[in-house]
C-alpha cells in the first residue's frame, strides 16, 4: 500500500495533500495545497531515458532515470497547482502545468499543460469540460482565499 515519490533535485507538495495508494511520482516541481491524488496516478518523466544508442538494448542506454545534466531542464518538471483532483490510474508527463482547481479523469494521459479549472479526459488528455461557470470561479476563489493557492 506505499506510493513511490523521489525528485532528482526538489519536489515541494503543499499542505493537506493527499496521495493515494501505489503512486509513482518521479519529477521535480510543485504539488499545490489540497490536491487529491488518487490511488495507481503515475506523475514521471518523459526525458529519463537514452533512446539513441544504436546496437545497445534499452536496458543499457548510456543513461536510465534521472540524471545531473537533465535535472535542472524544466521540460523535466511538473507543477500542479492547488485544489487539484487526478483520477486512479492517471498519467501526467513531465514538463507541464495543471491549473488550479482542474480535474483529470481516470485514466487520463497528461502531455500538455491543463487550463485552471478544466475537466480533462482520455489519451491524450483534451478538455471535456469546466469545473465552474466564470461566476462560480470567482465566487470560488474568494471562499478559498490565500491559503488555496
Amino acid at each position: 500500500m506505499l506510493s513511490y515519490v523521489s525528485a532528482s533535485r526538489k519536489l515541494a507538495i503543499g499542505d493537506d495533500v493527499y496521495i493515494g495508494k501505489f503512486c509513482s511520482i518521479q519529477v521535480n516541481g510543485e504539488i499545490g495545497n489540497g490536491c487529491l491524488i488518487a490511488n495507481n496516478v503515475g506523475i514521471v518523466g518523459r526525458r529519463d531515458h537514452d533512446m539513441r544508442d544504436v546496437g545497445k538494448l534499452i536496458s543499457r542506454a548510456a543513461w536510465v532515470g534521472d540524471t545531473p545534466r537533465l535535472a535542472d531542464d524544466p521540460r523535466n518538471s511538473v507543477t500542479i497547482g492547488a485544489d487539484v483532483w487526478i483520477g486512479f490510474g492517471a498519467i501526467v508527463l513531465s514538463g507541464i502545468t495543471i491549473g488550479r482547481g482542474a480535474i483529470i479523469a481516470a485514466g487520463a494521459v497528461v502531455s500538455e499543460d491543463v487550463p485552471p479549472y478544466a475537466i480533462m479526459s482520455g489519451n491524450p488528455a483534451s478538455r471535456i469540460g469546466m469545473r465552474f461557470t466564470p461566476e462560480q470561479v470567482i465566487e470560488h476563489e474568494a471562499a478559498m482565499g490565500a491559503g488555496a493557492a
